[in-house]
């Protein structure tokens, strides 16, 4: 990209992907430039949130960034902690998520989903200052909105495999049809 191009990328803003009474919000950490490049969530080539998102049942086939708007159609829904692009989540400050974490309670407040799925655990423990929260459900709610952390699907969280990321997405996806 010149410099242009990524300038304007990072003050691109991607809209939501949202409906009232989804069964999942998921929650990203920011836009990547590429998705703020495209507008469409999750759009890296090594980002595995569409093949783990059908792996774990969520959606019957393996859909493509550029088919987000299908999610809706499955309960499910879109949106991030932080709107800013940048190349690197380590890019976005405390401060940042702090203030992400607020505007993002609210909008889980009007949504009102089952489950508010964040896509990354430290951005999750920065966003809501939840320190020791672990991969899994999380005690705090917001309203009647439970929350789970996941871990982030981008390329370079090596923790996690495809699969072992979609054995713990399977694991909400079993909560939120119960």
């Amino acid at each position: 990209m010149t410099p242009e191009e990524l300038q304007a990328a990072r003050d691109h803003l991607i809209p939501d992907v949202v409906a009232d009474g989804l069964r999942v919000l998921f929650c990203g950490i920011n836009p990547g430039l590429m998705s703020a490049a495209t507008g469409h969530h999750f759009a890296r080539p090594g980002n595995r949130f569409w093949p783990v998102l059908h792996l774990s049942g969520f959606t019957p086939r393996q859909l493509i960034p550029s088919e987000q708007g299908e999610l809706t159609s499955y309960g499910l829904g879109i949106t991030n902690v932080v709107a800013r692009a940048s190349a690197r989540a380590d890019e976005i400050s405390d401060e940042e998520f702090r203030e992400g974490g607020r505007l993002l309670t609210a909008r889980v407040g009007r949504l009102r989903p089952r489950w508010l799925a964040v896509v990354g655990i430290t951005a999750y423990r920065t966003a809501f200052g939840e320190k020791e929260a672990m991969i899994g459900p999380q005690e705090r709610t917001i309203g009647a909105t439970r929350i789970w952390a996941l871990p982030n699907p981008s390329g370079l969280n090596a923790h996690w495999t495809a699969q072992t990321m979609a054995e713990e997405y399977a694991r909400l996806r079993a909560a939120a049809e119960d």
